[in-house]
């Protein structure tokens, strides 16, 4: 058996433009691993088995894929121990995913290579390619154009999930977007997204960072009013992020919106 984390993700930054001929939005993002995680195991067994997670279907289609280019039979058992929020828009699945991945091809005679490991990765979705490599990266194309960032780590997380919200799925939020021309403006606003990458040096540095095209909650203004320096959603939500300088602002911070959201405190994670 073999055992490792799959850390939940932040989208520092989310802007999004027009649909492309291949049914996905073109947009440029921050990726940024955060150390709240779950926890997979993997070992053999006589057929492809998933547990713990009974609405699994990425980890099962990613060890399928990963099989098949192998020219092996799917013969794992994955376990899955949940503690990333469910359909809150830090990429747990994928996580789950890539971490299932890098088990499985590591168990196998002939492994693959990273890249190759990437390029298996990339269709089933961009948080699955960027959970194979390691360090922030900026996600461009339809999200799986990805380069590394030298980012600051020295800041505290504060992850709020509102209580009573409704999940939309992706899908409905992309929609929502279509509907409302959110693309209009993309090169400008993909534009300022790189101009102010250029400028972070330091964790506060990452207040100047476009908010979120695709979702926001009036949670990131209660986190700015708690000390965050910066607060948005991650990806399509509905979970929200607050970056503080110092863990007892988040500590703090936590406290004082446990009544209105489900909270967890974390830090940034290579």
């Amino acid at each position: 058996m073999t055992v490792a984390l799959a850390p939940a993700k932040l989208n520092l930054a989310l802007v999004v433009g027009p649909l492309q001929k291949n049914g996905k939005h073109e947009l440029a993002t921050v990726f940024q691993r955060i150390a709240l995680a779950d926890r997979i195991e993997l070992e053999p067994a006589p057929a492809l088995e998933i547990e713990g997670f009974a609405a699994d279907t990425i980890v099962r289609s990613i060890l399928e894929a990963l099989a098949e280019r192998a020219g092996v039979e799917p013969r794992w058992r994955v376990s899955i121990e949940k503690k990333v929020p469910v359909a809150a828009g830090l990429g747990g699945g994928s996580s789950d995913a890539a971490t299932a991945l890098r088990l499985a091809n590591a168990a196998l005679d002939e492994p693959l290579a990273p890249s190759e490991l990437i390029a298996l990765a990339r269709p089933l979705g961009a948080d699955i390619a960027f959970f194979c490599l390691y360090g922030p990266q900026l996600g461009q194309g339809d999200g799986g154009e990805l380069s590394s960032l030298s980012l600051p780590q020295d800041y505290s997380v504060l992850l709020a999930l509102p209580a009573g919200v409704v999940k939309y799925s992706t899908g409905e939020v992309y929609r929502a977007f279509d509907e409302r021309r959110g693309e209009r403006g993309f090169a400008e606003r993909r534009a300022a997204l790189l101009s102010a990458l250029s400028s972070v040096h330091r964790p506060s540095d990452l207040a100047h960072l476009p908010p979120n095209d695709l979702a926001d909650s009036p949670l990131s203004a209660r986190l700015l009013e708690l000390g965050a320096f910066r607060a948005d959603v991650s990806g399509a939500g509905p979970a929200v992020y607050g970056l503080f300088e110092q863990w007892g602002k988040a500590e703090r911070a936590a406290q004082a919106m446990a009544a209105a959201a489900e909270v967890w405190l974390s830090e940034p994670s290579w």
